[in-house]
């Protein structure tokens, strides 16, 4: 019987084993731990870099008031009765007490803002950032990977020539002087939008819900940050698409297929379409973060009230809470777009998770 018994416990200690071993060997696992680990050297790294920026709040709110004629004694008074913060407290433990909050999912209060919770600052205003990216995401991706590929079909045509160099000049464009350009032509001189009434993301007075109106005054707000970043993105992935999309139509499988009389229509849709976008799904994770993070000069140019704008404000006043939270979810969406991709790249060819092991 106690052969019996430590047979069986060595069995169970056996499987058991080999249960961890190939939970650590996992593909999808290991990319988890590894965007865990990147969101915390990035947020711990971000912690000491903006407390390295010149200026505080505290000085920041005195030079301001100082400047309006109030004598340096009364302008330190209200900063002391204002900002409930010990700033020169030592920066370790500072780091300390912010990790004690952040498990607790706890980003803090607002320095400038009268001790609102962060939290509730961006949950009120990232839903707007997030809506305008994912419209010019998808708009821009959509765009770019068709018109590459009618470029790859219809190559050294008239077609393949215009947008190529259209693709090359718009690309080369920085988002905030297009911004700028479409306020002077949209604007000023073509007056297609009243830039008094676009301001912010709603008309004052308007409820949101599930609306038409509501939609259509949302989608008017944030039509000229839209169309800046799909003006500003949809050439690269319009290049991108035609050059995997030429490589593709060179390789064996497609000319098997095409001896084997399978239509264009399907060649082209399962053989060359679907391999030469595949690479383009870890440029479209990266895109998702540069895009929101670039928000902040776009909105601040458009007066569209979104992350971005906040982060501005919040770079301008030091506003150490409000900048480590925006940071973080900045950050955290990089990472997990990314490891989204990783995810869907390795469903969609599998060699990529079997030589991850």
């Amino acid at each position: 019987m106690a052969t019996l018994a430590s047979d069986e416990s060595a069995r169970t200690g056996l499987t058991l084993t080999g249960f961890l071993r190939r939970i650590l060997k996992s593909y999808y696992l290991r990319r988890a731990v590894k965007a865990f680990v990147s969101i915390f050297l990035i947020t711990s790294f971000t912690f000491f870099l903006i407390r390295l920026m010149p200026g505080n709040p505290l000085d920041i709110y005195i030079a301001t008031q100082m400047q309006q004629g109030i004598p340096r004694i009364e302008a330190e008074q209200m900063a002391s009765s204002l900002f409930q913060v010990d700033l020169h407290r030592p920066v370790f433990l500072q780091y300390i007490d912010f990790l004690g909050r952040l498990a607790h999912l706890d980003l803090g209060k607002s320095i400038v803002s009268g001790g609102t919770p962060v939290i509730n600052i961006i949950r009120k205003f990232l839903p707007w950032t997030l809506f305008i990216v994912t419209v010019s995401i998808i708009t821009s991706f959509a765009l770019g990977i068709s018109i590459g590929t009618l470029m790859a079909y219809r190559r050294n045509s008239w077609f393949d020539h215009l947008f190529a160099s259209l693709s090359a000049i718009i690309s080369a464009i920085p988002a905030n002087i297009l911004a700028i350009l479409l306020i002077v032509f949209f604007g000023v001189r073509w007056h297609w939008f009243d830039f008094t009434r676009v301001r912010g993301s709603l008309t004052p007075g308007m409820v949101p819900g599930w609306r038409l109106d509501f939609f259509a005054d949302a989608l008017y707000h944030a039509a000229l940050p839209i169309i800046t970043f799909v003006l500003t993105t949809w050439g690269g992935w319009a290049l991108s698409m035609k050059s995997n999309t030429v490589a593709t139509m060179g390789e064996d499988y497609v000319t098997v297929a095409a001896a084997r009389g399978l239509s264009d229509g399907r060649i082209a849709a399962a053989y060359v379409g679907r391999n030469a976008v595949l690479p383009l799904f870890t440029s479209l994770a990266l895109q998702i973060g540069f895009v929101v993070g670039g928000s902040t000069f776009i909105e601040n140019i458009f007066v569209y009230q979104g992350i971005g704008q906040q982060l501005g404000q919040a770079v301008a006043s030091r506003d150490y809470p409000v900048m480590q939270g925006i940071f973080l979810i900045l950050c955290t969406s990089v990472v997990f777009a990314n490891f989204a991709a990783d995810l869907i790249y390795s469903w969609l060819d599998p060699r990529i998770r079997i030589e991850g092991r």
